[in-house]
């Protein structure tokens, strides 16, 4: 099944009693990718009192995700940030709200109120596409099946890549999940191998 997630990148920034928000949303497809952008925001902004965050990897519903407050009072950056990312139900998003301390303490209520209005912000700014859910599968075939499972790629949104020629052709392919079934059909009526 699809999911929405972002298109693309959004900022935005909040002020609350003097202390600053700066939230961030980035597309990410892995948790190697959240921690690269965490890196950048922590790069971007060294002097920041806090760089928390919260991502969600997958469909909304099944996906993996994971918080961190970062120093602050515990459940009232990360989680707050999660369930805004939660509650706008979308997958492969990974959000960092930096903060730079303005000198007046919010407290625990506040700071929960803080992080998710900054979350809410970006959030609500930004474009979404649908995400499917793709398999990654290694295929083994002669070399006149490639025209034919090119063809087959282009039918069923799936795309080729990492092609190596030796005695025969391997191939890594990403295929929508939904359509892993037909390809099992097509590659067992020509004779393809498939690995995992």
């Amino acid at each position: 099944m699809s999911y929405p997630s972002p298109a693309g990148p959004v900022d935005r920034e909040i002020e609350i009693n003097k202390s600053r928000f700066i939230a961030w949303l980035r597309p990410v497809r892995s948790r190697d990718e959240a921690q690269a952008v965490l890196a950048e925001a922590r790069a971007r902004y060294p002097d920041a009192t806090h760089h928390c965050h919260a991502w969600l990897i997958g469909s909304p519903a099944s996906g993996e995700g994971a918080m961190n407050d970062d120093g602050e009072p515990s459940g009232t950056a990360g989680k707050p940030i999660f369930n805004v990312i939660q509650h706008k139900g979308v997958g492969d998003v990974m959000v960092v709200v930096i903060r730079y301390f303005g000198g007046v303490k919010l407290g625990a209520g506040g700071l929960v109120r803080a992080y998710a209005g900054a979350a809410e912000a970006v959030l609500s700014a930004m474009q979404v596409i649908e995400q499917v859910p793709e398999n990654e599968l290694t295929l083994d075939f002669d070399f006149p099946d490639e025209q034919p499972l090119r063809h087959w790629c282009d039918q069923y949104q799936a795309r080729l890549e990492d092609i190596q020629y030796t005695q025969r052709v391997s191939a890594r392919i990403i295929v929508p999940t939904e359509h892993q079934p037909a390809l099992e059909a097509f590659c067992g009526a020509h004779g393809i191998s498939i690995e995992e």
